[in-house]
């Protein structure tokens, strides 16, 4: 058996999340076609997470095991060749047997995009591109970055983030007890910034509950736009209550951006230029 970690970033706007779904068009579900194709083994390629319908990825990372011995820039060659253009593998890893693209994350980071129609400062109500809103919430309120990048700095450290997870625990992220997902997290950064025209959180962490992110940055904008006061956001999580909490943001602004792992898993890699880096 040879044991894979790929690379790969996506455009989740046409997909019904990651996770396969009889009857609709997966990520998962489309790069065990393409294997199958190739190699003729029927795999199902775990993921580091499950992406929702219509989120994106920059670095999502998937592992599964082959009897086929198939050279790693043949490998990515031909996934790139047969998967559709939305989905592209970045790159390719041999890895030790046990590594699980889940199981061994270390860390993740995630980034939600927002367009801002007005901004403080200008009289101009600016319009969203359509070659834009696919990948970022048009937002029509005037919202204070300021005073969300406040609010969000206090989600740095270890909480218990039920307040901002899906009400229904069954379609997130198993982790700890099975059927229900550890709530207890650990965030490194969360922050919020303006760049490139757009407003963006970013948030790096040890996991997420499924909705979390959107769930959090749903609750800032309501603290940036005034329907929420800033200094709330410690209740919030002491509340354990997802009603506590403001609205869950639109799924195409969210990007899975990197998924970290402890050193030391790769035995050799491949990017596209097909260059051996180890």
């Amino acid at each position: 058996m040879s044991f894979w970690k790929i690379t790969l970033s996506y455009d989740g706007t046409a997909f019904h999340g990651w996770q396969v779904q009889p009857g609709r068009t997966t990520v998962q579900g489309t790069l065990a076609a393409a294997l199958e194709k190739m190699t003729g083994e029927h795999v199902l390629p775990q993921g580091s997470g499950r992406t929702d319908a219509g989120v994106h990825a920059l670095g999502q990372v998937a592992s599964f095991e082959l009897v086929a011995n198939i050279p790693a820039e043949n490998l990515m060659r031909a996934l790139n060749r047969s998967m559709p253009e939305s989905v592209r593998v970045l790159r390719v890893e041999t890895v030790a047997e046990g590594f699980h693209a889940r199981h061994s994350a270390t860390r993740k980071t995630y980034e939600y995009r927002i367009f801002e129609r007005r901004v403080h400062g200008s009289d101009e109500v600016r319009l969203c591109s359509p070659f834009l809103a696919r990948y970022a919430w048009d937002c029509r309120w005037l919202v204070d970055a300021e005073l969300m990048a406040w609010a969000a700095a206090m989600l740095c450290g270890t909480h218990d983030f039920t307040s901002f997870a899906a009400v229904d625990p069954e379609v997130g992220e198993r982790e700890g007890v099975v059927g229900r997902p550890n709530p207890v997290k650990k965030v490194d950064a969360s922050t919020v910034m303006r760049e490139d025209g757009l407003l963006r959180y970013r948030v790096t962490g040890s996991g997420f509950l499924h909705h979390m992110v959107r769930n959090i940055v749903g609750t800032l904008v309501e603290m940036g736009r005034g329907k929420m006061r800033a200094e709330e956001m410690e209740r919030i999580l002491a509340a354990r209550d997802r009603s506590a909490a403001g609205p869950t943001a639109p799924a195409q602004g969210l990007f899975l951006v990197e998924v970290e792992y402890a050193e030391g898993a790769e035995i050799g890699v491949v990017t596209p230029s097909g260059r051996e880096l180890a």
